[in-house]
């Protein structure tokens, strides 16, 4: 069974066993949440978003239109997706390109995410990052714009997956 805060605004019917949605969070007719998530207070999940099992959405987070989210994946505190490279008040593209975030990925704090970009599995994002372009699977990414400045271990992919 889920829990669902008596404060959140949960429209849709497509919410996993396990899963805590808590206050003021809104989740939109459409979005579909996997099993044993936890989206924290202040969050906004739109239609046609997609999340797996086991994901961690923090407080401060929007979830557009065409957002799909792997297994296992953090989404920390305040970070930005973003589904319209060219956003115009009441213009509207034909159709919109939502961030991928693959299985055990992390998102830091803050971080920027621009749309149609592809984080890969097991790939780090660090708080404050500007994603321009998309990120390849075990590496770590900071700055802005997102650079790689390591590779995930072996060890720490198969600990953390």
């Amino acid at each position: 069974m889920s829990f669902i805060h008596q404060l959140a605004d949960v429209s849709s019917d497509d919410i996993g066993q396990g899963t805590k949605v808590w206050q003021f969070a809104v989740i939109l007719k459409g979005a579909a949440i996997g099993q044993d998530c936890n989206i924290c207070a202040h969050t906004f999940i739109e239609q046609d978003v997609i999340l797996g099992d086991r994901v961690t959405v923090k407080s401060g987070v929007f979830l557009w239109a065409g957002t799909r989210i792997g297994h296992d994946v953090f989404i920390g505190p305040n970070a930005t997706f973003t589904n319209d490279m060219f956003p115009r008040s009441k213009q509207y593209p034909a159709e919109f390109k939502g961030v991928v975030v693959e299985d055990g990925a992390s998102i830091g704090a803050n971080a920027t995410l621009l749309p149609g970009i592809r984080i890969g599995k097991a790939a780090m994002v660090g708080a404050g990052a500007v994603v321009t372009k998309d990120v390849p699977a075990g590496v770590v990414v900071a700055g802005n714009p997102a650079r790689v400045i390591r590779s995930i271990e072996r060890t720490e992919l198969t600990q953390n997956c």
